[in-house]
């Protein structure tokens, strides 16, 4: 029963994630010499991996659907400039703010989605292109509307205790949004039909069509709720911290493909889950943030980082290969058939 046991828990998408963050926590533990009380207490990486986390998961599922999205580096900033000219510098009510926000990221995503699929270009240089083009318009339409390449911002109490709350211990409240999103994310993908047509277009793009499935509306959807996505997080940190800026969003890009491939995801698509992903993001944030809080050198967490990256490729295309060799009885491979 316990070899059973083992062998079941090899098969799921999420088994790599989970073998990563304890394989870090101890790392860190006996050579970094870390308390885990003053680890898992710490608001830093929690509020790390949550900003993360939202971009993360939609990021996933298409490249669960054999896309990827890396204009999210682009969407960050204009999420957040968005709310922050329209309400900060014009003065508009904040839910117009909030709506502008979110209308750019529909409007990338949509962007992004129709190329990919009437063009037949690769999502990755599709994606290229409308990153670079919104980090320019982001950057001129800031100089020109406000001469200014930071903009304030401030918001109202209801939009600050729901976007913006710093809840006990310095705890962001989008944590709460990125658990709640999650929960979602699980049921949609792994309790209804979405899920199995996601899966189904990362393996065999031609055949789930044939199957009749709706692959270029899914497509389109996916790039639409990743775009949206990267905007809401924008547009949180624009209110949290009163102003929002040209700058970052980019550093995004990187972490959420890491977190996703640690999380069990394969860039060919057609495996992974959404709990994978989240304990992917988990198992980031505390590589990149938990090192504050050993005696390793800081220098070193990059090597940290690449060395997982490469051991989740390995055991991420081992654990697929043993669910599709072999599904264990009432466990439903995360991947097209």
């Amino acid at each position: 029963m316990k070899q059973a046991f083992v062998s079941t828990f090899l098969r799921r998408p999420e088994a790599g994630a989970i073998l990563s963050i304890v394989g870090v926590i101890l790392f860190y533990v006996v050579f970094g010499g870390v308390q885990l009380d003053k680890l898992f207490g710490a608001a830093s990486w929690v509020n790390f991996a949550a900003n993360l986390g939202i971009v993360a998961i939609p990021m996933g599922l298409l490249m669960m659907a054999g896309e990827l999205d890396i204009s999210i580096g682009a969407m960050i900033p204009a999420g957040s400039m968005s709310i922050a000219i329209v309400s900060g510098h014009y003065g508009l009510p904040i839910a117009v703010g909030m709506l502008a926000a979110l209308a750019i990221g529909v409007v990338v995503g949509l962007v992004n989605g129709l190329l990919t699929v009437r063009t037949k270009v690769p999502s990755l240089i599709v994606t290229l292109g409308t990153l670079v083009a919104m980090q320019g318009l982001v950057l001129s339409a800031s100089v020109l509307l406000t001469g200014n390449a930071s903009v304030p911002l401030n918001a109202p109490g209801w939009a600050k205790a729901v976007f913006g709350l710093l809840l006990g211990g310095g705890y962001q409240i989008v944590t709460l949004w990125w658990v709640a999103l999650t929960a979602v994310y699980f049921v949609v993908i792994h309790h209804t039909r979405y899920g199995n047509w996601i899966f189904a277009v990362g393996g065999d793009k031609e055949s789930a069509r044939n199957a009749g499935i709706p692959t270029r509306q899914l497509t389109i959807s996916l790039f639409v709720l990743s775009s949206t996505s990267a905007a809401f997080v924008g547009m949180c940190g624009a209110i949290l911290f009163n102003s929002a800026q040209v700058s970052g969003g980019m550093n995004h890009i990187f972490n959420a493909v890491v977190s996703v491939v640690v999380g069990g995801v394969l860039l060919t698509g057609g495996f992974g889950s959404v709990m994978g992903i989240f304990i992917g993001t988990l198992t980031f944030a505390i590589v990149n943030q938990g090192i504050y809080f050993t005696t390793i050198d800081r220098n070193w967490s990059s090597l940290v980082v690449g060395v997982m990256l490469l051991l989740a490729v390995v055991m991420n295309n081992r654990f697929r290969a043993l669910a599709l060799s072999h599904a264990a009885p009432g466990v439903r491979p995360r991947a097209a058939t």
